[in-house]
């Protein structure tokens, strides 16, 4: 495991494994001050570099990983070595290792019928719901009704499934609130891959960088711009830039 935080493509990715992470989120409780995790991808720094003012709400995260085999496989070329710890496994790590009986899970974002799964999947578990308003991103009335309702939920995991940057931008401004207790993890769709309405792509494509084609393939109209036109800007992104 690494131990200082390295920078790649101007993002500052803390050093830890999986199970460093793990173990980060097993110290969580709910009375613990609030911290929370980001877990960038290829998608998300093409979109801080193209909107640097978004910066802040990745860069005051407690812990930053890498999601992303391609970024990893980049890194590697510059000499910059970057942990995987993957969302979607963060996430099912959650259910399946970390959360205790009696504990109380917030959710933001994700469909009522989903958290109604998660509800009857995990009974010993208390989840508590905020479906916000679309266009969060442009909604700062909303967005801080998403941070009141996670500080005053007294949960020790918070999941915030609205998508990035809102996600990001949810989970700083939680921060504001002293009253502000447990670990928030920006999950993007780890929920649907929890309740089993997504599937994730096969171990094999994904330790070779080859999931977005999985995804890609299963969802072609939704996904072929995000992974085939805003996807490929990471590589004039890689080329410029340079260490500091």
């Amino acid at each position: 495991m690494l131990t200082e935080p390295v920078n790649f493509l101007d993002v500052n990715f803390d050093g830890f494994n999986f199970e460093a992470v793990k173990d980060v989120l097993r110290q969580a409780t709910s009375e613990s001050p609030y911290r929370y995790v980001v877990t960038p991808n290829v998608d998300h720094v093409v979109l801080l570099h193209r909107q640097p003012s978004l910066m802040n709400s990745w860069a005051s995260a407690d812990l930053c990983v890498c999601d992303s085999q391609i970024l990893r496989m980049l890194a590697r070329l510059r000499g910059v070595k970057l942990e995987l710890v993957r969302g979607s496994d963060l996430c099912q790590a959650l259910f399946d290792d970390l959360i205790h009986p009696g504990d109380t899970i917030a959710v933001v974002g994700g469909s009522s019928v989903a958290v109604a799964k998660l509800r009857t999947m995990y009974p010993a578990i208390r989840v508590v719901h905020h479906e916000p308003p679309m266009g969060l991103r442009t909604n700062a009335e909303a967005r801080t009704k998403a941070a009141e309702f996670v500080a005053s939920s007294n949960a020790r995991f918070t999941l915030i499934a609205v998508g990035s940057p809102q996600q990001e931008m949810i989970a700083h401004e939680v921060r504001q609130h002293p009253s502000a207790r447990g670990f928030g993890l920006c999950i993007g769709a780890g929920l649907d891959f929890v309740t089993g309405s997504q599937k994730r792509a096969p171990r094999f494509l994904q330790s070779v960088g080859l999931e977005w084609a999985y995804r890609l393939a299963g969802s072609p109209r939704r996904l072929w711009k995000r992974y085939l036109v805003e996807g490929l800007r990471i590589i004039p992104i890689f080329l410029r830039w340079a260490p500091s």
